[in-house]
């Protein structure tokens, strides 16, 4: 299992904070609570998203047509009971099916889809009649508003997680590499949601009734003993006699169980659940970057790097007065990168440091702050003042748009490496020369300031083994708000 997915305060303030973070702690929901009042806080936004539509509906006619929109309300009240009823259907209240963004917003919008039917079918038994720009509107409206509604309970609940509240309390079984890096992993990560209670070890129960019994008595005493909703269970640490009897024991207990996969950095989309006989058994979908998607890809990059140089040209050329205003030197830096298949090509960005900047690398190695073959220091004396403030916005990165243009690069790929880095690289890094360098990646918008050598590596290979269109229009969204609130230091 593995998860990739942020103040200073005043001194005199801080006993404000404390108070206001208590506070904060005392009000929030129980686990029971959540459910409905998720329930009520949708049902609210499905009424302004109603309010939205009518709204949208009549600017766009130019209009305001009474009697039209007195219906229409009438109509949209009349249904509003079954959007609830849809939403639950769509399980967006059972946390397993929603617990990715990208589900929850397949699952908002087949709901969106649902109560459009349902108000057609409304509209033909009461002889309403509903314009399609306002069936139009209320689709949009919902899928907007419910998805923004969505992303700000989400974060709230990460928040009160993080602070150790709305956790799932669990037992894990297992008692080897696999069991202590799921323990490891939920114990350093709240905000996924679970608390672990207890670890049930199970090295030296041995084969047959016996140990599968003894398995089975120990765990349920744990759940019963630590009050744990759910299990845990390290695949590889039990053989498949111990975990059918578990699992059958703990569900018809009404306990959660949830069983590894064994995969590591796996996508789940390439993962596909189907029965072999009796078992069941996960195919796992193949690589695809040929045909219609690397095509797909490179429209996509053209599109958005063309756009995108256009807009960013008035910056392009304040920034490029400002350095050469500053410092004496070029405006563009250009360097030496690794591109796909380990073609070399230069890669262009605005000048932020001094000119012999390469040349006092070599004097500052010692103080190198990161791990592995790569070079950070948070006050390197090399950069220029201007060049700080390109950095704090990434602004000296813009160039890189003409490196898309020209196919050097894409927008969104692995970090573009240095040739003298390769030879650091262990066997399995250099599977990221399969796709281009990018832009921006998932290594950047995962908070690379805090990531350590192995992230980076890891990043990148699950990158290029799991890549979609889909993943590429994640990571883009995701690069905005990562630049602006610096939860990325790019």
């Amino acid at each position: 299992m593995t998860t990739f997915a942020d103040t200073e305060f005043i001194a005199p303030a801080r006993p404000l904070v404390i108070e206001a973070e208590s506070s904060a702690l005392r009000l929030a929901p129980s686990r029971a609570m959540l459910k409905p009042l998720l329930l009520v806080v949708d049902v609210l936004t499905t009424v302004m998203s109603f309010a939205v539509a009518i709204a949208g509906t009549q600017f766009l006619a130019g209009r305001v047509a009474v009697d039209a929109d007195k219906r229409s309300l009438a109509l949209l009240a009349l249904t509003l009971p079954g959007w609830p009823a849809i939403y639950s259907y769509q399980r967006l209240y059972t946390a397993r099916y929603v617990s990715r963004p990208l589900e929850e917003f397949r699952r908002i919008v087949r709901s969106a889809a649902l109560g459009i039917v349902m108000l057609a079918l409304a509209a033909y038994i009461t002889k309403i009649t509903l314009s399609r720009v306002l069936v139009v509107m209320v689709f949009l409206s919902v899928v907007v508003l419910l998805t923004i509604e969505r992303s700000i309970a989400r974060t709230y609940f990460t928040r009160l997680r993080v602070r150790g509240q709305l956790m799932r309390p669990v037992v894990v079984v297992g008692d080897n590499a696999e069991a202590d890096a799921i323990t490891a992993m939920l114990e350093s990560n709240p905000h996924l949601g679970y608390e672990v209670r207890d670890v049930v070890d199970c090295s030296e129960r041995g084969t047959g009734r016996l140990a599968v019994l003894s398995t089975v008595r120990d765990t349920l005493a744990a759940v019963h003993a630590t009050g744990a909703s759910g299990v845990i269970i390290a695949a590889t640490a039990v053989d498949h006699e111990t975990s059918n009897r578990l699992i059958r024991v703990l569900t018809d207990e009404g306990v959660h169980v949830e069983l590894s996969s064994t995969l590591v950095d796996i996508a789940i989309h390439r993962l596909v659940v189907r029965p072999l006989g009796r078992m069941p058994v996960m195919y796992v979908q193949p690589v695809q970057r040929a045909g219609w998607r690397a095509k797909a890809k490179r429209s996509l990059d053209l599109a958005v790097a063309s756009l995108g140089f256009l807009a960013v040209s008035p910056v392009l050329l304040v920034a490029a007065i400002a350095i050469k205003l500053d410092t004496r030197g070029p405006i563009l830096f250009k360097q030496e990168r690794l591109g796909r298949g380990g073609k070399l090509f230069k890669v262009l960005k605005l000048r932020t440091m001094v000119q012999d900047a390469e040349a006092k690398l070599l004097d500052l190695r010692g103080d190198n702050e990161a791990d592995g073959p790569l070079f950070k220091m948070r006050n390197d004396p090399r950069v220029t003042r201007v060049g700080r403030l390109l950095r704090k916005f990434s602004i000296d990165e813009l160039p890189q748009l003409w490196n898309v243009i020209r196919n050097d690069m894409s927008m969104v790929g692995p970090r573009p490496a240095l040739p003298a880095e390769m030879a650091d690289w262990g066997a399995d890094l250099h599977g990221r020369l399969r796709v281009k360098p990018g832009i921006t990646g998932m290594w950047q918008v995962s908070g690379r300031s805090n990531s350590s050598f192995e992230d980076y590596e890891r990043f990148d290979l699950y990158y290029v083994d799991n890549w979609s269109l889909v993943t590429d229009l994640a990571i883009i969204a995701r690069t905005i708000p990562s630049v602006l609130f610096r939860k990325g230091a790019f």
